[in-house]
Order: structure tokens, then sequence, then C-alpha cells
């Protein structure tokens, strides 16, 4: 890898990191959302149910599965986001690395 790579790799990297805070943004907004509904839908189910406090909850937690479902899934898109800016930064800080090397090289 020569040096004109490496600043390419970067600039890639660098792009890619900048897509990334949107991204995360908007992943995590999107969890609100979910994490919202989730409480609302259940609630509105508690209430709605009969019987003990026990059958209400049972009841409110399988009327609010497709919800809880849904918020589930977007915890996992933020995680994933958030794992793949982690990513990138490794990969920026190993290009970083990289240059240093080929740099103590033509010293040399």
């Amino acid at each position: 890898m020569n040096s004109q790579q490496i600043q390419e790799l970067l600039q890639e990297l660098t792009a890619d990191g900048r897509r990334g805070v949107p991204a995360l943004y908007e992943a995590e907004e999107r969890l609100a959302h979910a994490e919202h509904a989730l409480d609302t839908l259940e609630a509105k189910a508690f209430l709605d149910a009969e019987g003990a406090v026990a059958e209400r909850n049972a009841r409110a937690r399988l009327a609010s599965a497709d919800a809880r479902l849904a918020r589930d899934l977007a915890k996992a898109q933020v995680n994933r986001v958030k794992m793949k800016l982690r990513m990138i930064e490794q990969e920026m800080m190993a290009a970083a690395t990289a240059s240093k090397l080929l740099q103590a090289e033509m010293r040399l």
C-alpha cells in the first residue's frame, strides 16, 4: 500500500464516518418512536384488560408483541450503526498506522 492509496482510504473512511452520524440519529429516532408506540400500546391494553394484575400484564404483553418486535428490531439497527461507526474508526486508525510505518520506511 502506497501513500496515495492510504490517503484515498482515509478519505473514503472519513466520508463513511460523516454519513454514519445522521444514520445513527435516524436509527435512534426510529427506536424512540418504536419505544413510544410499545409503551402506549401496552398501557392501553393493560387498562382495557380485565382480571388480576398478573393476567392483565400477560394480556397487555401479548397484545403488544408486534410493537415489542418492532422496538427490538429498531434497537438492533441502532446497535448495527454504532458497530459500523466503531469499525470505521478502527479502520482509520489502522490506515494511520500503516501511513506512519510507510513514512518510517521511507526515512530509512
